[in-house]
């Protein structure tokens, strides 16, 4: 191998990557099909309180706000106006527990061979570029009538159905 081949082959297994990454991606709002599946599923904790989940794959974002939807759906279909998050997790772990981070090495060597020496240091940095990943939000969340509270996790059903569905 000469000095061009290496890059050539780095380039070309970047570009597979990518290319198989963009055939994973978020399936259309709606129920979990089954185990492994994307989609919503709910569990009722009590006359007033689920636990809503949505599995989807990609970015985060777009997974929470399917969530979202399907609470507010969930909150009319049930006859309330209002619901409040109470509790969130994502992909498992408490809301605000942080997420994916490129990892940072360093290392350093010497040696010896007959009269000569050499030492030398290293970093290296690390991303995962194997495309979009299985993501997971899990709200509880309280419904009620009535007047929605003035507290940032409280939620207008019919405002956000309304907002939320035109994307999705």
């Amino acid at each position: 191998m000469n000095r061009l081949t290496l890059p050539i082959l780095a380039v070309s297994a970047l570009t597979l990557a990518l290319a198989l990454s963009a055939c994973a991606s978020l399936a259309p709002y709606g129920a979990k099909g089954g185990p492994g599946g994307q989609g919503f599923s709910e569990q009722r904790i009590e006359s007033d309180r689920y636990r809503v989940t949505y599995d989807g794959v990609g970015a985060p974002g777009p997974v929470a706000d399917m969530a979202l939807l399907r609470a507010a759906d969930l909150t009319v279909q049930s006859g309330y106006d209002w619901f409040e998050v109470v509790q969130r997790w994502t992909d498992g772990r408490p809301d605000g527990a942080g997420g994916v981070r490129p990892s940072v090495s360093i290392g350093a060597g010497s040696g010896r061979y007959g009269g000569y020496s050499a030492s030398g240091v290293g970093v290296g940095l690390g991303f995962d570029i194997s495309g979009p990943q299985p993501t997971s939000t899990t709200l509880e969340i309280l419904m009620g009538r009535g007047a929605r509270p003035d507290r940032p996790d409280a939620y207008d059903a019919r405002q956000v159905r309304d907002n939320l569905r035109s994307r999705f």
